[in-house]
């Protein structure tokens, strides 16, 4: 059963965490595929030996696009995206790496739509050292009780 929650529900402050996941050279090579991005930051491992980062760093919207899968935890059906702000791509995502995400209730502010609210998640990815590889705000549109 799944148990709505409404605009008073969402607390500010309250914190969900996931579990790792590793990107691999398949991540990499299926997302090039999807979206036409070949560049070589991605595809060309030897062009990328004579770059500041000295191997292949993953795209940034790979790492947003999983990080998105991961944290869309239980379906509410009083909610729904309305978008994303300020997307950081703060440090790079290399192949092996293993990203994890938080997301934390950051605002909560009325909306235009009658009987809605808007409920502002920050989301943050991280790598295996801890550091935030991204950054951004995501807006979820949620009824409210009344």
């Amino acid at each position: 059963m799944i148990k709505p929650q409404f605009f008073e529900d969402y607390a500010i402050g309250a914190v969900r965490e996931t579990f790792g996941r590793t990107i691999t050279e398949t991540d990499i090579v299926v997302h090039a595929g999807q979206t036409g991005d070949f560049y070589p930051h991605h595809m060309d491992a030897e062009w990328c030996k004579t770059q500041d980062f000295q191997q292949r760093i993953a795209h940034g919207t790979l790492i947003f696009s999983v990080a998105v899968g991961m944290s869309a935890g239980d379906i509410n059906p009083e909610a729904f995206s309305y978008g994303y702000d300020r997307l950081r791509f703060i440090k790079p995502v290399f192949i092996g790496d293993t990203i994890r995400v938080r997301v934390s209730i950051k605002e909560k502010r009325e909306h235009k739509k009658p009987g809605h609210g808007v409920v502002s998640e920050l989301v943050e990815v991280f790598n295996q050292r801890q550091e935030t590889v991204l950054a951004c705000e995501h807006l979820l549109l949620v009824r409210k009780k009344s």
